[in-house]
């Protein structure tokens, strides 16, 4: 089952598997319309993306159904979940807290995997020294997520101020 999610930044789409959310979309990343569904899931997702959006964290989430993918990934999800709202990582860092100091590329294999970006918060995680590094929902995602919780970043190799990371976030 598919919800919409509206947001102030636009509609989100979210897929439930019998389990839980299993899928969340960013607005325009989504082919087709899905169905509309009201459920306690769909509540609490929308509550969720909707808190987080406004730079909260929420009280609440909805089951996660992360069971079609590896224990890896589940390991470096889980990982992710801690990292506070306004905080960072680098993918290094996550392999580190995961006892795999040589994992670096796996965790951002596992970023890029992350089936439920946002509330997993892989935007929350930076390449070395800073650098912006890749982001599922794409970059633009990436920069306007980080803006709104006063992240600093590096992009190309020049520090991203905060005025313009400003004004990246209302493009």
């Amino acid at each position: 089952m598919f919800a919409a999610i509206p947001t102030r930044h636009g509609v989100f789409r979210a897929r439930f598997s019998d389990l839980g959310l299993a899928e969340l979309h960013f607005p325009g990343t989504f082919p087709g319309v899905p169905s509309v569904m009201s459920s306690r899931w769909s509540e609490l997702t929308a509550a969720a993306v909707n808190t987080i959006l406004n730079c909260e964290r929420p009280d609440e989430f909805p089951p996660l159904d992360l069971n079609a993918h590896t224990e890896f990934r589940r390991r470096v999800w889980a990982q992710l979940l801690e990292i506070p709202l306004g905080a960072t990582l680098s993918y290094h860092e996550v392999a580190e807290r995961l006892g795999q100091r040589g994992a670096a590329r796996a965790v951002g294999g596992a970023c890029g995997a992350n089936p439920i970006p946002l509330i997993i918060p892989c935007h929350r995680v930076l390449a070395s020294g800073g650098l912006l590094g890749g982001f599922s929902g794409g970059l633009d995602w990436k920069r306007k997520l980080l803006s709104l919780e006063g992240i600093r970043y590096t992009e190309k190799g020049t520090d991203v101020p905060r005025a313009e990371q400003e004004f990246l976030a209302l493009g």
